[in-house]
């Protein structure tokens, strides 16, 4: 009997359905941290889905980004009912400025193997708005800085110490050296290593059961990463030589339309954009000044004079524009040169075309007629006569009389009536 039992309790084990394994959601943050960045983690955080597994694990390599977004993503982080893990990954990988204010907030601060954080400087953050503060203001927002690190570092018992370096010093650290300080919780070269560190570890009274989890990725949605690439300052710049080229362009060319629309459209987003991004207003007065100079260019003959002096303030301007802001936003040189090449050659070809077309003689419509050939198809005089040209039949006038058949010459249009002379 007893054995019939057991043999049916095994049967029953082998048939049972297997235990859920257990699920992490991960996302991946990666560049700077923007709006668009901080409403991404915000909208996985509140998702019941993410709820239901073991912890949230968010993949972080970023050179800096915006004060506010960084403490809208903070508070996201403390108001999360799952476990937060920071994993600042892959090799290579950094966590600056903004970044080190994220792996300090999280539940679990982890790094992979030759990564780095720190010099989290407001400079770097953004937070002077791009411009060249006073040394009061640069001191505030300091002291703003050094003191909100300090109370994440210590809400989550991490080394308060390190972290005001790393704001009033600009400190660094790896991967390494941030564990041996107390700095972040785990060292792991990748997600399963991770994982299994993780497992047992017990968070906000929480133990976490990672080993062997799966991981479920929720990617950004089209509209985040919409608005993640428009307040990239890379983007701005692109806006700024469109307007430019769009201005110019209709300018040089009336009644072309598509160069004005486009101009047009990308002058209101760029204008967006800067108020969202620590723009420097004296480069935003210097590229306003380069196609102040494109324009009088186009109606006064410098003989390029103007020209030359505009290119020299876009060139300035642009280098300019996030001057004061942190690496996160820096133009590249090999991104400014080539704008300004680019921007010679169509001063130089395109809006030279369409000037040179603009000075072309009329070739269409009834000034066209002018110094055609027309036959005498009556006698023309002072009051009258009627003559042929191009195909149709004209009144005409003439100062001299014309006889009947006799060749002539279109010398102007008065209303309906060509003037004409006899042709030699």
């Amino acid at each position: 009997m007893i054995a019939r039992l057991l043999a049916g309790l095994v049967l029953i084990a082998a048939v049972a359905p297997a235990a859920p394994p257990n699920r992490v959601t991960t996302i991946e943050i990666d560049g700077a941290i923007g709006p668009a960045t901080a409403d991404y983690l915000a909208r996985v955080i509140a998702r019941p889905e993410t709820a239901a597994t073991a912890c949230l694990v968010v993949r972080l390599d970023t050179p800096g980004g915006l004060l506010d977004a960084t403490k809208r993503i903070v508070q996201s982080i403390y108001s999360s009912k799952v476990p937060v893990v920071v994993y600042v990954a892959p090799d290579g990988a950094n966590a600056g400025s903004a970044g080190c204010f994220i792996v300090l907030a999280a539940d679990v601060a982890a790094m992979a193997p030759h990564t780095s954080i720190g010099a989290a400087h407001p400079v770097e953050l953004g937070g002077l708005g791009g411009e060249k503060a006073d040394d009061i203001m640069v001191k505030k927002v300091e002291n703003f800085a050094a003191s909100y690190i300090e109370a994440i570092a210590e809400r989550r018992h991490r080394n308060a110490e390190w972290a005001r370096a790393a704001v009033r010093e600009s400190a660094s650290l790896t991967a390494e050296k941030a564990l041996e300080l107390k700095v972040i919780d785990i060292v792991a070269p990748d997600l399963p290593a991770l994982l299994r560190q993780l497992d047992g570890r017990d968070v906000g009274g929480r133990a976490l059961h990672t080993a062997g989890a799966i991981a479920e990725p929720v990617p950004m949605l089209a509209r985040e990463k919409l608005f993640q690439l428009l307040w990239r300052p890379e983007l701005l710049f692109l806006l700024m030589l469109v307007t430019v080229y769009g201005v110019i362009g209709e300018l040089s060319s009336p009644g072309a339309i598509l160069p004005g629309v486009a101009g047009a459209i990308a002058l209101v987003l760029a204008l967006y954009m800067a108020s969202v991004l620590p723009v420097n207003a004296t480069g935003l007065a210097l590229i306003g000044l380069a196609l102040i100079l494109f324009v009088i260019d186009l109606f006064v003959p410098t003989h390029g004079i103007v020209t030359a002096g505009g290119l020299v303030a876009f060139f300035l301007g642009a280098l300019f524009l996030f001057d004061g802001a942190g690496r996160a936003f820096r133009l590249p040189l090999a991104l400014i040169l080539p704008a300004t090449v680019l921007t010679a050659a169509f001063l130089l070809f395109v809006v030279g075309a369409g000037l040179r077309a603009q000075r072309l003689p009329v070739r269409a419509g009834r000034e066209s007629l002018v110094g055609q050939k027309a036959r005498a198809l009556t006698a023309v005089a002072p009051d009258g006569g009627r003559v042929w040209v191009e195909g149709e039949n004209w009144d005409a006038i003439s100062d001299t009389p014309i006889p009947e058949g006799a060749e002539t010459e279109v010398t102007g249009v008065r209303g309906l009536t060509l003037l004409v002379k006899p042709r030699n």
